[in-house]
This record gives structure tokens, C-alpha cells and sequence, in this order.
């Protein structure tokens, strides 16, 4: 086994890499503005080498960091009025910690909600009389617990329960709330709660009842205007996630049915009378602005790519984070401005994603893949796996997958079965064989990759994070002579293990994919355990994980390469101070060189 240090990065901007230059060149977040002050905003950056909360004066064009933490920060809300900026403040991230707030203007910082203790987070929202708050709170104890809080007042608590739960939507006059929860035991698929502020259920949705298939909703936020009870939600009844409204007073649902293939979602305009959709369809997005009087779509102009978040502003402009492949992301507006530029180096752009389509045993799989310029096959392959699993790759730019192109490799990345943005069945499939049909999926496009020629069958690296790093160590012991080795970023190893200490919210998730507990379901955990077939693996195996890691925890890392230790395989192991992945760019380059480095010695 090796204990992985890195090695010196370039001291000169002239002589640092493009790899290099993608992770530091700054980047910022879609800006997050106060309803009753807009000229008030708040948005992430990596000015500093560490991604912060920064407050944004749009009326004099002043930009403020408002924190500034060893390990960053990014979790952060404007109150409606502008006054207040509330930052989630955990420990090395960890997850687990307090809301505390700052004024907008600059200031100490104080508790934000006294008489709450730590927790993982479940939903925030905050009221526009600027001293009122709704807190969702997890623990392991608990469960799920949701507090009105209020300036000057103890916390009350108005909602409990032992599965997964999160505040969705304060109404505009702060008089209803809005809470997904999971009290039926489907962590995958929500219902819908509307309570006064004291607790008191006013309506419910819930698309889990009564039906064979598992449908879930979503709350997309409720109208912007005071006295009005319509709530805009997603739902999945036609197979895909798309918007309605829900009038909360009068239980009239009204569907917009739109005909558009992809998952679409929503929000309000800010006067309330139309909604601003984005639908993702085929790992590419696009915007349109639906009118509710007329009932008719209008396209918004946006290059091909994808849109990461978008937000209608009052003078009916849209401002969106829009990037490809090969063009780094932009915040623009639909007036033709860029709206934050932020100054210093600008990040080098990539190649572009070509699309595959591959027969696979649960239907067609969609692979996006990229590979050096003018380069022809075989090539060293990357199949760089993402996470959640409901997640997608996109025709998004992605600094990883960039850097292995610089390399000379071919990059494929797979939107495997679990992933979003195919439907609700491909979503909800890998139920019970948790991880198996994923790789199923994978293999499958592996032998296209080998088979038309892109890729070099003795040079194929499987790699990812999260769950991507969970479907690395279970497919180097499952497929053991598909890869040549394989790099896995704070993953899964041993479910078991993983199930008892990660965070109570991703237990209810396990129950749902799994079935039931460890001892409910002891058969499908083995089967579905990276442990179970660790002695099986043959290639060399990196891995890299955060001590503090509350998702994919650090002691069942350690029990998979204690295994790996006792046969003498082929291993090195990073650990850094962080949680599930760092906000510290330096700490991202070093992992990003030390995978390159892993790959260059025993690929060549």
C-alpha cells in the first residue's frame, strides 16, 4: 500500500497545465437574490482558492465575501427583505451544525435560530417580515423535526417524525408552509403537506396512495403574491417530473401539459403570471416562459448546453448558469449581458461531447464521450461514473473529465439506469439490485467502447465519486477482468458498515433502494456490498475519502482496504480533512494529480 502525497504544483501561471487552470480559474454561482430587495444578491465563488459566500450590491456594484472557513462554504440564504445573509456553519464538513447569520451589509456573525441545537440540515425558509424562520432539522435521535423560529422567541417545534422530511415553501404572506415528507417509508418518492403555522395540516398530496406505482412530488415554491394559496409542484404521473398548480385552499390542480419529452421543472415569475420552465431532455436543457392566462410556451433563446439553475427577475429578464462540454460556464441574462465576470484567469475550454446510444438489458443507454482532438483509437479509456445515483452527466462543462482529455485518454461517462432525465422507470429501476444493474449498464457500453474502437481494452480505467466511487470498488470485484484499474472518490466499500454510520436521511434512502435494514434484508446488502467481492479484485485500486465524510464514512472505507491489505493488493489510499469532497481548490488539484499520477504508473 502506498500513502499518497502529490507532487509540487507549477509556480508561474505561464507554466501551470489547462487541467490546472480549469480548477483555478474563478467561478461563481447562479446569483441568489432578495425578493423584496433585488437589487440584493447572493452567490458562491472560488475568488479566494476556497469556495465562499459572497454579498452582491447590484445598485452600487459592491461584492463582499461574507465567509471565510478553513474548509468553505456554500450553503447560504438571503432573507426576503435583503437584511440578513443565514450560512450553515458545520465542522470540516461534516454536515452536521448550525444556522448562523450576518447582516447583508457586513457584521458579526450570530446564531441565526438560538435554543436549536446542531443537525443536518432539512430545509430552510424564511419569511418576508425579516423575523421569522422555518427550520428543518435531522439527527439520528430524531429523525426529522421542523421548528418556527422566530427573532427574540424560543423555537417551537410543529412537525416530527422518523422518516425523511424537508421544509419545501413558505406562502408569500408567511402564513402557510409547505413540507415534502416520507411518513408512507419511500424515501424516493415524497407527499406533500401544507401547514398554518402552528402545525396544522390545511391540505395533503400524496401520489404514493392508492396506485401500484411509486410516484413522488415535489415543492416548486408557492405563488409570489400575498393571499394567493396556488403551489406550483412536481409531479411524475405522466412518467416524467413535471410542473402543476395546486390551489392549497380549494384542492384544484391544474395541469399544464406540456408537451415536451424530458423532466421538466419550474418557477414563478415574480409578478405571478407565468412560470419560468426548464426542461432537460437527453442531457441537454432549455428554457421557455409559460404564460397561465393564455396556457401557451414560448422557447427562450439559449446556445446548445446545459442550463444548472435559471431565475426569473422582476423586470422579466432571466438570468441562467448555461455551459457544454467545451465551453466553461457563464452567468448570462437574457438581455445579452454576461452577468458576473468575475476578474483574474480565465478557465481554458475542452472538447466536445459526442453521443452514443447503446443496446442495453433495460433499454437504450445514453454515453457521452470525448477524446483528445484528431486522436484515434484504441485509446486509454476513462469510464468516469457519476453519482447520487439520481443524477445525470450532461453536455455541461467539467473540469475532471477535462484534465483526462489533456492526458491523451477518451473519456465516456455513462447515464446508467438510476440516472435522471430518461423518465421515472429508468430512475426508479435499480431497486433491489442495488449497484448490479448499474454495472449491467455499464458493461455494456464498455463493450461498445471496446468493439467500435474508441477504447483499448488493455488500458480501461473505471472511475468515479460518491456513488460513482461506490460503483467503482463494486465493479472492480464484480467485473474483475473488464478494467485495468480503477479510482474511486469517497465512496461506498462496505454497505453494512456504511448504512449504520452515515446520516440518518441516506439510512431512509438505503431502506427504500434496499428494501428494508441490513437485518431486514441481509442477502441483498451482501449482494449489493463492494466488501462482499473485494478478494476478487485484480487491478490496482486508489481511493481517496474525507475523515469527516457524514454520506460515505470514513470506517467502512477502512474495513475494504484493511481486506485489501491482507492479500497484499495492489492499493494506495488518500485521506484528507474534509467531508464528502473539498470546497479548497489546492485540495481539488492535489486529488485531480494524484488519480493522474495513479493512472500514468500503471497504465503507462
Amino acid at each position: 500500500m502506498t500513502e499518497s502525497n502529490g507532487s509540487a504544483a507549477p509556480d508561474r501561471k505561464e507554466d501551470m497545465p489547462d487541467w490546472e487552470k480549469r480548477f483555478r480559474a474563478p467561478r461563481v454561482s447562479l446569483p441568489d437574490w432578495a425578493q423584496d430587495a433585488p437589487d440584493r444578491s447572493l452567490f458562491v465563488s472560488n475568488a479566494t482558492g476556497t469556495y465562499e459566500l459572497y454579498a452582491w450590491d447590484r445598485s452600487t456594484g459592491e461584492r463582499r465575501q461574507v465567509t471565510d472557513r478553513p474548509n468553505g462554504t456554500t450553503d447560504g440564504v438571503l432573507t426576503p427583505d435583503g437584511a440578513w445573509i443565514w450560512w450553515f456553519d458545520d465542522k470540516d464538513g461534516d454536515e452536521f451544525g448550525v444556522w448562523r447569520r450576518q447582516p447583508f451589509t457586513g457584521g458579526e456573525n450570530e446564531l441565526a435560530a438560538p435554543g436549536l441545537g446542531p443537525s443536518y440540515p432539512a430545509g430552510l425558509a424564511l419569511a418576508r417580515d425579516g423575523r421569522t424562520a422555518v427550520v428543518g432539522r435531522s439527527t439520528d435521535e430524531d429523525g426529522t423535526t421542523i421548528h418556527l423560529a422566530r427573532t427574540g422567541e424560543d423555537p417551537v417545534e410543529i412537525y416530527r417524525h422518523r422518516e425523511s422530511a424537508g421544509v419545501g415553501d413558505l406562502s408569500h404572506d408567511g402564513s402557510l408552509i409547505a413540507i415534502e415528507h416520507t411518513e408512507h417509508g419511500d424515501a424516493m418518492h415524497s407527499a406533500l403537506r401544507v401547514m398554518r403555522l402552528d402545525g396544522t395540516a390545511v391540505a395533503e398530496l400524496d401520489d404514493t396512495r392508492g396506485g401500484k406505482e411509486e410516484l413522488g412530488l415535489e415543492v416548486l415554491g408557492f405563488a409570489p403574491v400575498d393571499g394567493d394559496t396556488r403551489l406550483l409542484v412536481g409531479h411524475q404521473r405522466r412518467g416524467r417530473w413535471e410542473p402543476m398548480v395546486w390551489d392549497t385552499a380549494t384542492g384544484e390542480e391544474t395541469d399544464l401539459a406540456l408537451d415536451l419529452p424530458g423532466d421538466v421543472s419550474a418557477e414563478w415569475y415574480p409578478d405571478g403570471t407565468g412560470l419560468l420552465i426548464v426542461h432537460s431532455f437527453e442531457a441537454r436543457s432549455e428554457m421557455f416562459r409559460y404564460d397561465l392566462a393564455g396556457r401557451a410556451l414560448e422557447k427562450i433563446p439559449t446556445p446548445p448546453g446545459s442550463v444548472s439553475g435559471a431565475t426569473a427577475r422582476p423586470d422579466g429578464s432571466v438570468e441562467y448558469l448555461w455551459s457544454s462540454a467545451a465551453r466553461p460556464s457563464a452567468v448570462r441574462s437574457t438581455t445579452g449581458e454576461v452577468v458576473l465576470d468575475p476578474p483574474g484567469m480565465k478557465s481554458p475550454g475542452s472538447v466536445p461531447v459526442e453521443d452514443v446510444w447503446v443496446e442495453g438489458p433495460g433499454g437504450r443507454i445514453h454515453a457521452l464521450v470525448q477524446k483528445p482532438a484528431g486522436a484515434t483509437g484504441p485509446l486509454p479509456t476513462v469510464f468516469d461514473i457519476h453519482g447520487g445515483p439520481t443524477w445525470h452527466d450532461s453536455d455541461a462543462f467539467a473540469a475532471g473529465p477535462a484534465a483526462w482529455v489533456d492526458h491523451g485518454y477518451a473519456v465516456v461517462r455513462v447515464n446508467y439506469r438510476g440516472s435522471t432525465g430518461y423518465g421515472r422507470a429508468w430512475t426508479d429501476a435499480l431497486k433491489h439490485r442495488v449497484g448490479l444493474i448499474e454495472l449491467e449498464d455499464i458493461a455494456a457500453v464498455r463493450e461498445w467502447a471496446v468493439s467500435s474502437g474508441l477504447a483499448d481494452p488493455a488500458r480501461l480505467v473505471l472511475t468515479g465519486g460518491s456513488w460513482g466511487g461506490y460503483l467503482t470498488l463494486l465493479g472492480l470485484g464484480a467485473q474483475p477482468d473488464a478494467w485495468t484499474l480503477g479510482i474511486a472518490a469517497v465512496p461506498v466499500a462496505d454497505y453494512v458498515t456504511a448504512y449504520h454510520d452515515e446520516m440518518e436521511a441516506l439510512k431512509a434512502m438505503d431502506r427504500t433502494l434496499m428494501g428494508g435494514t441490513p437485518e431486514e434484508v441481509p442477502d441483498r446488502f451482501e449482494a449489493s456490498s463492494p466488501l462482499t467481492y473485494v478478494d476478487q479484485v485484480k487491478a490496482p485500486v486508489y481511493i481517496s475519502a474525507g475523515v469527516n465524510d457524514p454520506r460515505c464514512p470514513i470506517r467502512q472505507i477502512e474495513n475494504y482496504v484493511k481486506r485489501l491489505q491482507a492479500r497484499d493488493a495492489v492499493h494506495e489510499v488518500y485521506r484528507y480533512d474534509a467531508g464528502h469532497g473539498s470546497l479548497v481548490v489546492d485540495e481539488r488539484i492535489k486529488q485531480v494529480r494524484l488519480e493522474l499520477e495513479f493512472a500514468e504508473r500503471y497504465l503507462g
